[in-house]
């Protein structure tokens, strides 16, 4: 009976397991799947186009050009071509201003007449319709557009996916955020942490431990929104006068909103690491005349090494990942950082902000899931880095 019992115990066990890692990989494999199939697509809205006078020498637009179009930043075609005339923008909210009903037709069955004939009298024109809609005539033709390729959303330099008629999806400011924001944070933290994991594990007597050390492991548990509101009611402020700034919302407190909430993580696990260490290792260096700190940085620490890495890397994880605390004291704003000063986003940051708004299965929606990847592929890639680095430096 205690047999079965047992052999019992260890199926469910070993079900459990391979359940948990099975559902991780779905996970993993769902986000992929859904992030590739963003790429290799066009920026425009399917069944869309967008179409000129057929004398008009463009042989193609870019997410960039067409925004700058479409903004009025270009106002004349010798601004991309030789084509001396200057841009006229068509789209279907003008057809009530340009066109009688009786022209269009009740069902818009001369669109394709009026449009063509417009476009034939005003060389200028750029229109943006629908392909169903509008055909093709001898006075006009589709301008193509560049499918958003790999390197075009790792590099490009700004980020506005629901602008129309063609969204752009550069990626490079929402990288560099994560990062800056992230490992500044840690390189706070860190040192921080282990200073008090040091000194809960060795220095202090055992009431300050039994005191501290349920603090900490309560503040690992605050929500991040609760974190949020700290960072917006005192960091926020603090360094919004003390560089003379007119928001707070910066990068830098981002890192160290950050680096408060990663504290408590670091600090448990390390004290934990640090505690392993066997009395007779500390003992037999004593006894060999090294004083306290030199067994602390000597043998302990190398000792604790794999815990303290496993206590960096839960921490880098906590920064990389963190959603609302960033959201509300970053300033979220999709620019390249250029310094610690000045209002940033993060990827987390935009998936959160934007995916409630993005239209399901739609091209917006795919790009979060794309960005999903990105954070992903971040946080393996800096875990990866620690665990090495780690064991170098344990093998040396």
């Amino acid at each position: 009976m205690g047999r079965l019992v047992e052999r019992s115990a260890e199926g469910l066990i070993k079900a459990c397991g391979f359940a948990s890692a099975l559902i991780v990989l779905l996970i993993v494999f769902f986000l992929f799947k859904e992030g590739i199939s963003f790429l290799n697509s066009s920026p425009v809205e399917d069944h869309y186009a967008l179409f000129v006078h057929s004398g008009n020498p463009v042989t193609q637009l870019d997410e960039g050009q067409i925004k700058d179009l479409f903004d009025k930043k270009i106002t004349n075609w010798n601004q991309l071509t030789n084509y001396e005339y200057p841009v006229v923008l068509l789209t279907a909210g003008d057809l009530e201003r340009l066109f009688t009903p009786e022209q269009l037709g009740k069902n818009l069955e001369y669109l394709n007449a009026c449009v063509a004939h417009y476009i034939d009298t005003v060389p200028g024109t750029l229109a943006y319709f629908s392909e169903r809609q509008l055909g093709l005539s001898p006075a006009i033709r589709i301008v193509p557009v560049p499918n958003i390729s790999l390197w075009k959303f790792l590099s490009g330099r700004q980020w506005f996916p629901t602008a129309q008629p063609a969204a752009i999806m550069g990626t490079l400011p929402l990288i560099l955020g994560t990062l800056l924001v992230s490992l500044l944070a840690i390189l706070i933290a860190l040192p921080l942490g282990l200073a008090a994991a040091i000194y809960l594990a060795e220095i202090a007597d055992p009431r300050m431990r039994n005191i501290l050390k349920p603090v900490i492991e309560l503040l690992s548990g605050i929500p991040s929104v609760v974190y949020g509101f700290f960072g917006l009611v005192v960091i926020v402020p603090f360094i919004q006068n003390l560089f003379g700034l007119p928001v707070g919302e910066t990068a830098l407190a981002g890192s160290f909103l950050l680096a408060i909430m990663a504290l408590p993580t670091i600090i448990t696990v390390s004290e934990d690491a640090i505690r392993t260490c066997p009395i007779a290792v500390k003992e037999a260096s004593l006894a060999l005349g090294a004083s306290h700190w030199q067994t602390i940085f000597r043998v302990i620490l190398p000792y604790a090494s794999s815990g303290i890495t496993a206590a960096a890397i839960l921490g880098i994880g906590r920064a990389v990942g963190e959603t609302m605390a960033v959201l509300m004291v970053t300033g979220n704003a999709a620019l390249m950082p250029t310094s610690l000063t000045q209002p940033v986003r993060t990827i987390p940051a935009t998936i959160a902000a934007e995916l409630g708004e993005a239209s399901f299965g739609g091209l917006h929606f795919k790009a979060l899931f794309a960005l999903g990847c990105l954070l992903f592929l971040i946080t393996l890639v800096t875990n990866l880095l620690v665990e090495r680095t780690t064991s170098k430096s344990r093998k040396s």
